[in-house]
């Protein structure tokens, strides 16, 4: 239970009560939905079980890092580098994962104080805690400012995980989680409770909030278009944490005959429900109610999080009291999710290098600090967030995802079969049969071609059109090269290729050491 619930406190952040709720609102709704649970089936549910048994399979032999586990079940010298985005990513998409953390426990103190309250100006409160006016303008410290705050989620953060798996991150979950679903109950609870609240908008109320993003509209000319499929699938890997090295990670130290068939499906449904349960019923109809679809249309994830929520509870009955509860919960999703992220780094760090917990969250915190201080001071359009979150948390997720599905449908040293079977040692429920076939061909081809169609669009600014292609570099592009640089943007990017060459090394090293120790780590 201990190892689900972390999991699933991995999958269940910021995602499932912000990202969601505004991608099914871009999207139009009902096709998004069903293009995500396409992907849900398709993608999300089967390589989470191949990753619950790729790791469950490499901890029996002694490995509990993404590179020790490719490296052990592959049996090549290449399988550690296959792995390596296993190390990367978590650690990197940590650097400005708990930067937002630490918003939501300022925005939690800012209800709780009474300064969110109704005729507050919240895009100037949001700006001054992001800083996205100015380089520089969010440095500083105190009860008002993400300073304090940061410097309190690190503490808290690196306190569990020093504590270790099973003192630390999972009893963190098994007390964070039950909480987190308790006040996203109450919150719940007030908002399919709303009605109507102003008698002069009378199609502002509930069910049509609800309507905004369950209802079918143009099914078909919302699946016709590329970029929602994009959408859809992103988000399933974003929240089910596929392709992170985290699952891996937390199933290597389960026991042989330790079920990994029905935990891999109890942690998804759990973070399902958290998503489409309680964070797209929370976030659409209440925004809708009150502000209409003008609070919801373009808002993206952190506008309609720290801008539009903020005004919406401001106009309830209690208003304060709610909005202290929602950030309450964001930053205990936030936390949940981000102590999951370096204990995959401190497992590699301890196996490959054969290094201490204490020098290997040393080592964590110190490169960890070092990006987070460049997401806190280049905030400007949060220049360097983004870019560490395209170019890691999105592009390298997917890679990873890609690789890890061919490794387990495909590789000698696994392979479908050998994957078939070590599946379900100990498992309680049969996966069916034809999803053999689907972790085989179909999710590896549909992860592909997502995969391709992501690069040519927010890379290459394709238009998706074959008759008439048109090619544009997209900003991410133009951060980088020609006239319209961002030096933010760049140095970023430099921080991240280092980040990588240094890991490629880590890979070089530890491979050594298993290598001319090949019985140390095997249990």
């Amino acid at each position: 239970m201990g190892v689900i619930l972390a999991v699933a406190g991995s999958a269940v952040g910021l995602g499932n009560f912000l990202r969601f709720p505004g991608l099914a609102a871009q999207y139009g709704g009902g096709a998004f939905m069903i293009a995500y649970f396409l992907a849900l089936l398709l993608l999300g549910i089967p390589i989470g079980w191949a990753e619950w048994t790729m790791g469950r399979a490499g901890g029996v032999r002694g490995y509990h890092s993404a590179p020790g586990i490719f490296h052990v079940l592959m049996g090549t010298p290449a399988g550690k580098y296959l792995g390596m985005l296993g190390f990367v990513v978590p650690v990197m998409v940590y650097m400005y994962y708990v930067y937002v953390e630490a918003w939501c426990l300022g925005y939690a103190w800012l209800a709780l104080t009474g300064q969110l309250s109704a005729g507050t100006d919240f895009g100037g409160v949001f700006a001054t805690y992001t800083g996205i006016a100015q380089d520089g303008s969010a440095v500083h410290f105190g009860l008002e400012s993400v300073g304090l705050w940061l410097v309190i989620c690190y503490a808290l953060n690196f306190w569990f995980i020093y504590r270790g798996v099973s003192k630390g991150i999972e009893l963190a979950c098994k007390w964070g989680m039950p909480l987190l679903i308790l006040i996203a109950l109450v919150i719940l609870g007030r908002v399919l409770t709303l009605g109507t609240p102003d008698l002069a908008k009378p199609d502002q109320n509930v069910l049509n909030g609800l309507g905004y993003m369950w209802n079918p509209g143009d099914i078909a000319a919302g699946l016709k278009n590329p970029e929602l499929w994009l959408a859809a699938s992103g988000q399933v890997f974003f929240t089910l944490t596929v392709g992170f090295g985290a699952i891996c990670c937390y199933a290597s130290y389960l026991k042989k005959k330790d079920d990994v068939v029905l935990s891999a499906l109890t942690a998804a449904s759990a973070n399902e429900f958290c998503e489409v349960g309680l964070g797209g019923l929370i976030t659409v109809p209440a925004a809708y109610v009150f502000l209409g679809t003008a609070g919801l249309v373009g808002m993206g994830t952190f506008g309609l999080g720290f801008n539009v929520l903020p005004q919406v509870f401001a106009q309830m009955p209690y208003g304060g009291a709610f909005a202290f509860c929602f950030f309450a919960l964001l930053f205990l999703a936030a936390f949940t999710s981000s102590l999951s992220m370096l204990q995959p780094g401190v497992a590699f760090l301890e196996e490959g290098l054969g290094l201490a917990r204490k020098p290997a969250l040393a080592l964590l915190g110190l490169i960890s600090t070092f990006g987070s201080m460049l997401c806190w001071w280049f905030s400007k359009d949060l220049k360097a967030l983004d870019t560490i979150d395209f170019w890691i948390g999105t592009m390298a997720i997917y890679v990873q995802g890609f690789i890890l599905i061919l490794v387990f449908g495909w590789s000698k040293g696994m392979g479908i079969e050998r994957g078939w079977q070590e599946a379900h040692i100990g498992a309680d429920m049969r996966i069916p049969r034809f999803y053999k076939f689907v972790m085989k061909w179909v999710a590896p081809a549909f992860l592909g071609a997502v995969l391709l169609m992501f690069i040519l669009n927010s890379v290459f600014g394709w238009n998706f059109s074959f008759s008439a292609p048109h090619f544009a570099p997209t900003g991410r592009i133009k951060d980088l090269v020609g006239a319209e640089h961002s030096d933010p943007a760049r140095l970023t990017f430099l921080f991240i290729a280092i980040c990588v060459g240094f890991s490629a090394l880590l890979m070089h090293l530890a491979g050594k050491r298993w290598t001319d120790n090949p019985k140390e780590n095997k249990s």
